[in-house]
């Protein structure tokens, strides 16, 4: 027997319908539990009051679970937990920074140097334990051999075996993005001739977290393409070239701000002025680098431009994200290419 559907939940600022996740809403960006927050928050500073820290502490953290995570009060809670920490000696406080090792120190400015590198490797490694981590999937397996054997035959094994990887790339950073936030998926699936896909079983609570899950693949991609070029610079070798056009061309297309593209989600988050600002640096990539897929971008942020959409406040670190994957996949397009930069 099925349980009956649940009524859908309306914005009372602006009467958007809710999806069941959010902790605000996309349209004005009105908090959806402001009543409980407001309560929460008179509980908390009584607590505070009363000098009661260990109280005070246990309702903020109530009010954070509440706040979506990339907004000012999120930020402004967790700073006055860090406060009640410090005046409670049996909540552990933040881990230390650990101190450079002896050896580090006695060899000065270099010892130094080698250290934080050390610390950088290890970061680096972390991480690509967890891209590793989708391969352990059989359908992500399968689907991905499968299409390395229709790009095989196309294009050679070498070629296929570097378009895939830079596709899988790209897919993973979407994954480890929507695991940041606690967002239910798929692992990546692929299809061949058509690229590869990560289906998601719960929504973005905000559309300022749909957008950084939709251009962290085109950043993980960018990635890709750059490791290509560095491996073109010490070989140059035409393979290596080819894969960091062809990678590069793959990500710019995917930022063509329509329908369910990587670069149409980072638009959601972005006001009517900054899709402007897109508009701009695309027509101008695309006079720079005569490239047809930033002419579809900019087609596209035009369009965007006068569609009802837009969010109600900047948010700064999507449309500087949404600029620099702009920049630099374009000048990587023209790696290799006769007469244009090496």
């Amino acid at each position: 027997m099925s349980a009956a559907p649940q009524p859908e939940a309306i914005c009372t600022q602006c009467g958007v319908t809710l999806p069941p996740p959010a902790l605000s809403c996309p349209g004005c960006s009105a908090l959806v539990h402001a009543e409980r927050l407001e309560q929460l928050a008179h509980e908390a500073q009584a607590a505070s009051d009363r000098s009661d820290p260990g109280r005070a502490h246990a309702v903020w953290k109530q009010v954070l679970e509440l706040l979506p995570p990339e907004s000012v009060q999120h930020r402004s809670v967790q700073n006055r937990m860090a406060e009640l920490v410090k005046q409670l000696p049996h909540l552990e406080p933040p881990a230390p920074k650990k101190p450079i090792a002896r050896w580090a120190a006695r060899l000065g400015p270099v010892g130094v140097f080698l250290w934080k590198s050390k610390l950088i490797v290890l970061a680096v490694l972390s991480k690509g334990k967890l891209v590793l981590l989708g391969l352990t999937k059989l359908t992500t397996l399968t689907t991905m051999l499968a299409s390395m054997g229709l790009y095989w035959t196309l294009y050679g094994w070498k070629f296929a075996l570097g378009l895939v990887l830079s596709i899988y790339i790209h897919e993973m950073g979407h994954v480890l993005e929507l695991r940041r936030y606690g967002i239910a998926a798929s692992a990546p699936m692929f299809i061949p001739g058509f690229g590869a896909l990560v289906i998601l079983k719960q929504r973005p609570a905000t559309v300022g977290q749909d957008a950084r899950v939709g251009l962290a693949g085109p950043v993980w991609g960018l990635a890709a393409a750059g490791f290509a070029f560095a491996m073109f610079l010490l070989t140059h070798a035409p393979i290596w070239a080819a894969l960091t056009r062809f990678g590069a061309w793959i990500n710019l297309f995917n930022l063509i701000p329509v329908w369910q593209l990587d670069g149409g989600r980072g638009f959601a988050a972005l006001t009517r002025a900054n899709r402007g600002v897109i508009l701009g640096v695309a027509v101008l990539m695309w006079l720079l680098t005569n490239d047809g897929v930033l002419f579809l971008v900019a087609l596209g942020a035009g369009y965007r431009l006068f569609t009802r959409d837009y969010a109600p406040a900047p948010d700064a670190p999507v449309l500087q994200r949404f600029v620099v994957l702009l920049v630099l996949l374009a000048m990587l397009c023209l790696v290799g290419l006769p007469g244009k930069p090496a």
